[in-house]
Parts: structure tokens; C-alpha cells; sequence
């Protein structure tokens, strides 16, 4: 029982703050629509005649704008308010929605539209999340960002790939996928709105500078500090070598392929789509909760890489399913490693990146992670006609825990994090 307390206060103590209260309501009200509208997307294409390879053209422009604009999101974080960012980002979003989903309901929508407002959405993320990582540890302690990271993750597939999803999914069925972006797009206007509570803190906005220079080093100074950075921190970059990997082979049959495995071998429509993604949302919310109501693992880089590594390997068995029920439970388990491993992941950032640098390593994270995005996305479609979906996820299976073995051997995971233990307990025994 006292176990059970000592996990619920954990995991509530972040609450007690009200700054953070407010962010994290915007912040899943922002991920609420973002889920809605990778459904509304799918099925906006489609009802415009496209497939599979119309499909990654969206999807890729979306990730383009991500990729060309996480660097100098992070930059931006680290010379501005990042409330007001996060604050501008999502006021631009509902301005973008809206415009689509009236030209979507009133028959006006052309795929090059939907491939603008991918392209312009990818863009906001890209200067949302360095702003949102940054902010964090201004408004929390640092013994609450696990709980914090916990919570978020926990939030975070619940309602971008369970409710949200299942909302569209509901909303394209009985209405068009025309209603469902019009609901994006009011999300969208409500996190603005919430944003707008958080109090002109004059610690939110301070800029850490770099050098004795009162405006601050130039931009493309502080991106080859951060790069340095990276390049001299052997868990950062093996890790960050291992997500491009990892990202590579998976991210374009997750995002594009399942879709059509839904229809064509399982025969779902747009409700069964929901649910699908409704299982991997359960999963990474039970993940992030265990992870938030735990301690921090001893072994948190070995912990991180092993969830990673050996989550991907059911998608191996994705392009011969027959049966929903299977499908449904390899997602599952699927989201249960990937959001262990991303509080880890961005608890370690918050705890060992220097502030001053959190925006900048934060987007070269985006950047790195996300480098092959697009590229995925790209060649998915193509590569699923021209070799088939059994080869493609059978891929997507197993190079994760390949890479994973060579990045956790290559960067001495196992030695740095006992040299570096996050563990109060193990910290203060160490300093003994």
C-alpha cells in the first residue's frame, strides 16, 4: 500500500503546479488534434482518388517541414521566450486547419492543399517541441520531470493515437473527412486559447546566453556548439545514430503502410483504422505510466536501448496477418517499449544536457531521429508495390535491435551510466 501511495505521488506532484497545469492542457488538446487529423488526412486523400503513393506525398510534407525547421527551432528556443513560441505555433495552426477545412467542405481541397497544410504543420512542431523541452525544467523541478515526462507519454498515445484517431474515425464515417478537420481545427484555436493562461513569468522568458556577448553568438554558432556537443558525448550521439536507423526502417510502414493492411488484408474501414491505432495508444500510455510511478532505472541507457530494440521485432510479422486481434497486440506491445524508452530518453536530456543547450540538443534530436523521415515516407509506397508488404515490415522488424546492440556497445552505454547514476540514492553514494 505504501508502495502504491509513494507511486501516485509521483506521478500527481507535477500538478501542484499551476504553469504546468495549464501547459500540459494545451498540450493535449494540441496532440488530441494532431491524432484527429492522421486520420482525417488518410481518408481526405483517399476520398480524392489517391493511395498509397498520393498518401506518402502528404506525409512527406509534413515531415519536410519538420526536418527543415527543427534546427532553427531550437536555436529560437534558446534566444527566445519559448512561451511565446509555443504560444504563436499554436495560433498558426488553427489559422492553417481552418483554411483547409473550408476548402474541404466546400469541395475546393486539391492534394496539393493537403500537402501545404502537412508541410506548414511540420513546420509548427518543429519549433513547438525545442520550445515545450525547454520550457519544461523552467516551470518544474527536476525531480518532477520524470513524473512529468511519465505523464506526458502516458497522455500523449491515449489521445493522439486512441481518442483522437477513433474520433476522426467516427467522424469520417458518419460525416466526411471534411467534419473531421474542421474539429482539428478547433482544437487547434483551443490550445491557443490555454496557452494564453500561462503567467508572463520572468524565468520562462530569461535567455541563458553562450558568451559574453550580450546579444548572444550567432545562430549558426550556437547550432555547431550543440553539434559539438553532441559529437563529444558518446550516449547522446550513438543513441541519436540508432534513431535515424530505427526511424528509417519503421516509420514509413507505421505511418503509411498500415493504413492498407487494415483494408486490403484485414478489410477494416476508417473505424477499424482507429482502433488499430487505439491499441498502440494503450500500449505507450501503460508504458509511460509504469515508467512515471517507477523510480529512474539504474541502468536507464540499457533500459532505454532494450525497450527500442526489441519492440520493433513483432512488426515483422505485420505483412502476413490475417487476423485484427494479432494486429492489434503487436501494436500494443509495441507502444508499451517505445514509451518506456521515450520518458527515459527525455528525462536523460532534461537531466545531463546543460540548460543552456536543451533547446538546441532538443531539435538536433528532432533533426537526427527524423533525418530519414521523409525519405521512409517516400519510398514506402513505392517499395510496397514493387517488393510487397511482408518484405518491407519484415525489415522494419528486425534492424532496430541490430543497430541497437552495435549503438549500445559503440557508445559504452553500460559503463557511462554507472558513471553518471541519476538515482538520488546512487548519486549521493557515489559523492560518498
Amino acid at each position: 500500500m505504501q508502495a502504491i501511495r509513494s507511486s501516485v505521488l509521483r506521478l500527481t506532484k507535477p500538478f501542484h503546479q499551476r504553469d504546468y497545469v495549464v501547459l500540459a492542457s494545451a498540450f493535449i488538446i494540441a496532440t488530441f488534434a494532431s491524432g484527429m487529423w492522421a486520420v482525417a488526412m488518410v481518408y481526405q486523400v483517399r476520398q480524392l482518388g489517391g493511395g498509397p503513393l498520393e498518401l506518402s506525398m502528404v506525409a512527406t510534407s509534413n515531415a519536410m517541414g519538420l526536418l527543415l525547421f527543427v534546427l532553427l527551432g531550437g536555436v529560437m528556443a534558446d534566444r527566445h521566450s519559448c512561451r511565446r513560441i509555443v504560444i504563436g505555433v499554436e495560433a498558426i495552426n488553427a489559422v492553417v486547419l481552418s483554411v483547409t477545412a473550408l476548402l474541404a467542405l466546400t469541395g475546393q481541397l486539391a492534394l496539393w492543399h493537403l500537402m501545404v497544410t502537412g508541410f506548414v504543420t511540420g513546420s509548427a512542431m518543429a519549433f513547438f517541441f525545442p520550445a515545450y523541452s525547454a520550457l519544461l525544467p523552467r516551470i518544474l523541478p527536476a525531480d518532477d520531470l520524470l513524473a512529468a515526462n511519465g505523464l506526458e507519454g502516458t497522455v500523449r498515445p491515449v489521445v493522439h493515437t486512441a481518442l483522437g484517431p477513433m474520433s476522426a474515425g467516427f467522424l469520417v464515417a458518419a460525416l466526411s473527412p471534411a467534419a473531421a478537420i474542421f474539429g482539428v481545427a478547433a482544437c487547434y484555436a483551443v490550445a491557443w486559447a490555454v496557452l494564453c493562461l500561462i503567467r508572463k513569468n520572468p524565468d520562462y522568458d530569461r535567455v541563458e546566453q553562450d558568451s559574453e556577448d550580450e546579444h548572444g553568438p550567432k545562430m549558426l554558432q550556437q547550432l555547431r556548439e550543440g553539434a559539438s556537443y553532441t559529437f563529444k558525448t558518446p550516449w547522446l550521439l550513438w543513441t541519436l545514430l540508432f534513431s535515424i536507423v530505427s526511424v528509417f526502417t519503421f516509420i514509413g510502414p507505421f505511418e503509411v503502410l498500415i493504413p492498407f493492411v487494415v483494408s486490403d488484408n484485414l478489410g477494416g474501414d476508417a473505424r477499424t483504422f482507429g482502433v488499430v491505432l487505439a491499441c498502440f495508444g494503450v500500449g505507450s500510455a501503460l508504458g509511460s505510466m509504469l515508467t512515471a510511478s517507477a523510480r529512474f532505472p539504474r541502468r536507464y541507457l540499457s533500459v532505454m536501448t532494450a525497450c527500442w530494440s526489441l519492440g520493433t521485432i513483432p512488426l515483422a510479422l505485420v505483412g502476413v496477418l490475417d487476423s485484427l486481434v494479432v494486429l492489434c497486440s503487436i501494436l500494443f506491445l509495441f507502444g508499451v517499449t517505445d514509451a518506456i524508452g521515450m520518458v527515459i530518453w527525455g528525462t536523460l536530456l532534461q537531466r545531463r544536457v546543460p540548460k543552456r543547450l536543451l533547446g538546441r540538443i532538443s531539435s538536433l534530436d528532432f533533426f537526427v531521429s527524423l533525418a530519414l523521415m521523409p525519405l521512409s515516407m517516400a519510398v514506402a509506397g513505392p517499395l510496397a508495390e514493387l517488393v510487397g508488404l511482408t518484405a518491407i515490415f519484415v525489415v522494419a522488424g528486425l534492424a532496430s535491435p541490430i543497430f541497437g546492440v552495435i549503438a549500445w556497445k559503440a557508445g559504452a552505454f553500460a559503463r557511462d551510466e554507472l558513471e553518471h547514476p541519476l538515482r538520488a540514492a546512487d548519486t549521493v553514494q557515489r559523492t560518498d
